[in-house]
């Protein structure tokens, strides 16, 4: 009951939401770019890989797995036969093991369970050729009866630690500061799924021994950079307030105590935007462009966004360049937006482009994005 005591104690303080300063927003379009479509006609794409060889993995929410290279698409076998497809449930994100090169090891989330009970789940297998072998569930999230906020993104730390994004169950918000929950959290786990023995809350008896941060809403963005040691994420708010942060361990990210955003009835969630003893986001979004997919440039192809955070955007249909001086946001550009396409996912790649998935009413596309000649 003490995150119920503490939530309620923070909506009845005086006091009011502070306005946010407007942000300076450059737009770049299409026709400032080179743009390749590398893939289109994808149903659904969630999440991408890049494997050693150039060619790409691609997750579809529906519970297939595609195999693109040299514009050829294939599907790859063996995948989970409990997916749960419903709502903003299904197939979601995918990561390469390390070792990738050598042990072939590469880790799925996904959906799992009933409309009546359902979590995010994480599937390893081994990839052989067109075909995933030795798969198996290695974890699933405590269960909720809503089909939203799966969260589903993951990344390795360097001591081979994987962190995984869960969702607030959108109906259960509350529970973002309940220790006791999977809900609203980022959990750090080993490679079999086991919660690690030095993560933040493993000798507390009341707390779920995977939490590695809390007080989260719905994360679908995560990223690792190995350049700064920076470990970054993103979460939708509500009508506005969705953040981007870095990630510290044991940290509480404020959810429902802090939030820029508003209920969608336009009521006001609490009258924080920052609250005592959690911590402040780096970014923030008002109104929501319900931020996917989340990258760290670093590249020669684009040397002015050395170091910058790229962020997808779903309901603003485009793909956000954050300019970060250290762990400080200075300034936004927009790219793409008169593409009018949902970008899902962002990564870059080997050679320092910048490829995106995107959906639309006409099928979702693999792009990537060069500067031009």
């Amino acid at each position: 009951m003490k995150h119920l005591l503490l939530i309620a104690s923070a909506l009845v303080l005086t006091g009011c939401m502070e306005a946010q300063p407007p942000h300076q927003v450059t737009d770049l379009s299409s026709s400032d770019f080179q743009i390749e479509t590398i893939s289109d006609g994808l149903l659904k794409p969630w999440g991408i890989a890049e494997l050693p060889n150039g060619s790409f993995l691609v997750t579809e929410f529906s519970g297939a797995l595609k195999h693109i290279k040299n514009g050829e698409v294939r599907d790859i076998s063996g995948l989970p036969d409990d997916i749960f497809v419903n709502g903003q449930g299904g197939l979601m994100g995918i990561v390469l093991a390390p070792d990738f090169a050598s042990s072939r090891e590469l880790f799925m989330s996904y959906a799992y369970g009933t409309k009546d009970a359902n979590g995010t789940a994480i599937f390893r297998a081994r990839l052989k050729g067109a075909a995933l072998t030795g798969g198996e569930t290695i974890f699933r999230a405590g269960t909720k009866a809503a089909g939203s906020h799966f969260g589903g993104r993951m990344a390795f730390l360097p001591d081979d630690s994987l962190i995984l994004t869960l969702g607030d169950g959108f109906a259960y918000r509350e529970e973002a500061q309940n220790l006791g929950s999977h809900l609203g959290k980022i959990l750090r786990l080993s490679r079999d799924g086991t919660p690690l023995a030095d993560n933040p809350f493993s000798d507390n008896s009341e707390a779920k021994a995977e939490i590695y941060s809390y007080g989260h809403r719905n994360v679908q963005g995560l990223i690792y950079d190995a350049k700064s040691g920076n470990l970054w994420s993103h979460e939708h708010g509500p009508r506005g307030g969705d953040e981007l942060n870095l990630l510290k361990p044991g940290a509480n990210y404020g959810w429902p105590l802090a939030t820029t955003g508003r209920d969608y009835n336009g009521a006001r969630i609490t009258p924080h935007d920052t609250y005592e003893g959690t911590e402040p986001f780096i970014h923030d979004w008002v109104p929501s462009i319900a931020p996917s997919g989340l990258a760290i440039y670093r590249g020669d192809k684009f040397p002015q966004w050395e170091g910058d955070a790229l962020v997808g955007a779903l309901a603003g249909q485009s793909l956000w360049v954050i300019d970060l001086d250290g762990t400080k946001s200075v300034g936004e550009t927009r790219l793409l937006s008169n593409l009018k396409k949902r970008v899902r996912d962002v990564i870059v790649d080997q050679d320092g482009t910048i490829l995106i998935l995107t959906e639309s009413e006409d099928g979702g596309q693999l792009l990537r994005i060069s500067p031009k000649p």
